[in-house]
Formats: C-alpha cells, structure tokens, sequence
C-alpha cells in the first residue's frame, strides 16, 4: 500500500485556509478582537500548515519513485 495521509490532508487544509482568508478579507470590521483579524491571520495560517503537508507529500512521492 502506497497512502500518504499529508496530501488529503494538505489539501483539505490549503482549501479551508483560502476560505477562510478570503472571509477574513470580505468582512475585515465583524472580525476583530485587539486590533487582529482573527479569520484573515488563521486562514493564513491554515494556508502554509496545508501547503507544507502538500510539500511533504510531494517530497515522499518523488524518494519512493526514485527508489529509495
């Protein structure tokens, strides 16, 4: 068996993060504890969290089909 579990992973995350930011976005005032966009700064967030399990499913990909 050959599942890595960090690209459903990275992509549901990456999804949600775009969601999430581009809400964070719209609504900029409903949003707002202590000056902080909370929607915008956690899409972000979940935004490079998906995008690193992405990453590290790629990288896996390309050692097992090298072989290694």
């Amino acid at each position: 068996m050959n599942f890595d579990l960090r690209l459903p992973i990275g992509i549901m995350f990456s999804i949600l993060g775009v969601l999430v930011a581009t809400v964070g976005i719209a609504s900029s005032k409903s949003s707002t504890v202590l000056g902080i966009n909370i929607n915008l700064t956690w899409g972000i967030v979940m935004l490079i969290f998906g995008a690193l399990m992405l990453f590290g499913a790629m990288r896996g990909r390309n050692k097992n089909e090298d072989g290694k």
